[in-house]
């Protein structure tokens, strides 16, 4: 872990990551990712990870190197210019309408059909509240995740 205190990251063993929903660019994940990054190199980011499998959908929809990105976070760039710099390095370049229906699907997103990923799921549900009948998506999981870990009710 590289300890890098001269860059602004959010401390994420006091309050979670921007929403899976949040959007930079229209990038869904996106902001949460950069997040993690950020609090990954300043030794902030509790029980967060980058470049995890959620960050590898949109690095990978980028065509971008996660420690190449990495390394740009570690400059102390901002989301902007963080932005610009995907848009100028991505391998993988999309319409606007692509990044759209992307992102939409992405939010949207549940498990897959699987007998194991639907368990995983139901059971991760499970631990948090056993009559909420409202989260379909992985980003619905994580929200809640994110809202019960830093006290919130399920």
């Amino acid at each position: 872990m590289n300890n890098n205190t001269d860059i602004s990251a959010p401390n994420l063993t006091q309050r979670p990551p921007r929403s899976p929903r949040s959007r930079i660019g229209n990038y869904v994940l996106l902001p949460r990712m950069l997040d993690k990054g950020r609090a990954e190199i300043a030794g902030l980011n509790g029980e967060y990870h980058y470049n995890c499998p959620l960050d590898q959908h949109i690095l990978n929809f980028l065509g971008i190197d996660p420690e190449a990105l990495r390394d740009q976070l570690s400059q102390g760039k901002g989301d902007g210019e963080i932005l610009e710099w995907i848009n100028a390095n991505a391998t993988h370049k999309h319409t606007p309408w692509e990044i759209d229906q992307w992102s939409e699907f992405q939010a949207r997103r549940g498990p897959d059909s699987d007998a194991e990923t639907l368990g995983y799921f139901a059971e991760a549900v499970g631990k948090f509240s056993k009559t909420r009948e409202d989260i379909h998506s992985w980003a619905d999981l994580l929200d809640l995740d994110d809202y019960v870990t830093f006290g919130g009710k399920a």
